[in-house]
């Protein structure tokens, strides 16, 4: 099959500077002929012989050392507590995570850094063991204090549970 062409008068400028003319189609139906921008020789050449700026890729997104550190301690510092004799140590290391997830949420904040999703779980649960801790130390809760051996006493009570079926 072949492709039906209109006949087109080039013009003496066409022949000059050697560009082919393009016919894009108006809305109408009707075709109306432009010719690209001419360049000099100089744009051309310029254009040939600049090297391509190729941006460079953005840094790979990490998660920060202090949001996951935040993370560690306040695990650490609500297994103190909820241990019974090491309230106390668990109450401070509990405070050391809430100002090391502090600073891991602000360290976040750059844009190639990760993790503010673990510091902020840092953050609530060295909160929630600071107060837990608080609470046991002033016996507002009846079952922690520091006399209360908490592993202990779970160990005999699962003892106690599964002795005679097993």
């Amino acid at each position: 099959m072949r492709i039906p062409t209109f006949p087109r008068q080039s013009t003496d400028e066409d022949t000059a500077t050697g560009r082919t003319p393009v016919t894009p189609r108006r809305d109408d139906g009707a075709t109306t002929t432009t010719l690209p921008p001419v360049r000099s020789e100089t744009e051309r050449a310029r254009t040939i012989s600049e090297p391509v700026a190729i941006p460079s890729p953005a840094p790979r997104a990490r998660t920060g050392f202090l949001a996951t550190l935040g993370l560690i301690l306040a695990v650490a510092g609500a297994m103190l507590v909820l241990s019974g004799p090491l309230l106390g140590y668990g109450v401070g290391v509990a405070a050391v995570a809430l100002i090391i997830s502090l600073a891991g949420v602000f360290a976040t904040r750059k844009r190639h850094v990760a993790g503010k999703t673990s510091a902020l779980i840092g953050m609530v649960l060295s909160i929630g063991a600071i107060v837990l801790g608080v609470l046991a130390l002033t016996g507002q809760v009846w079952w922690l204090d520091t006399g209360t051996h908490s592993a202990g006493e779970l160990r005999t009570w699962l003892d106690s549970q599964f002795a005679n079926r097993i």
